[in-house]
Order: C-alpha cells, then structure tokens, then sequence
C-alpha cells in the first residue's frame, strides 16, 4: 500500500497550491485592469457612432459639391462652345459681307457702263 502523505508534504502541497492561486488571481486582476467598464466602452461607442455619421454627411456634401461642380463645368463647357460658334459666324459674314457688296458694286458699275 501507498504510504500516505505526511503532515510536512501536506503543509507544502497545500503551500504550493495556495501560491499557484495567488499567482492565477494576480494574472486574473493584471487582465481585469485592462479591461474597460461598461459605461466607458458605451461612450466610446456612441461617441464612435456619432463620429461616423458625421463624417457620412460630410463625405455626401462633399459629392454633392462635386456634382454641382461637374454640372457647372459641364454647362460652362456647352456655353463657350456656342459663344464660339457664334463668333465664327459672325466672322465669316463679316468677311462675306464687304466681298458680295464689292461684287454688287462691281456688277452695278459694269451694268451702268453697258447701258449707256
């Protein structure tokens, strides 16, 4: 048979489980402290969502400037088109124009010569 333990194995076993548990509690409080309280993390996290949502409504106002912008530009763009096809025109009469009153004149001038 096994002899059983004596007093003095017992006391250090006992001693020895009694440090193992302090240990597991020192480890224990050493993670609980980093841990953060339930109204803290409950402020962070409504803080975060605020933050969130805040920075949505700015990221849509800012792509609602730049449509604006495009939409301008793209307006801006068809304007100096035309204001441009309107200045060749008036370009071309304004060369066509003393042209044809030349040969009007030329024509006028050969028919009054003719019918004399």
């Amino acid at each position: 048979m096994p002899e059983d333990p004596s007093v003095g194995e017992l006391g250090r076993a006992v001693a020895a489980l009694r440090q193992e548990i302090q240990a597991m509690g020192q480890g224990i409080n050493a993670r609980l402290d980093k841990v953060v309280s339930t109204e803290v993390y409950t402020l962070q996290s409504a803080y975060t969502d605020q933050r969130i949502t805040a920075l949505g409504q700015e990221v849509q106002k800012v792509a609602d400037a730049r449509d604006a912008l495009e939409t301008a530009f793209e307006q801006y763009q068809l304007a100096e088109r035309d204001r441009r096809e309107r200045e060749r025109q008036a370009r071309l009469y304004q060369m066509v124009l003393p042209v044809l009153m030349g040969l009007l004149s030329a024509a006028i001038a050969v028919w009054a010569v003719v019918a004399r």
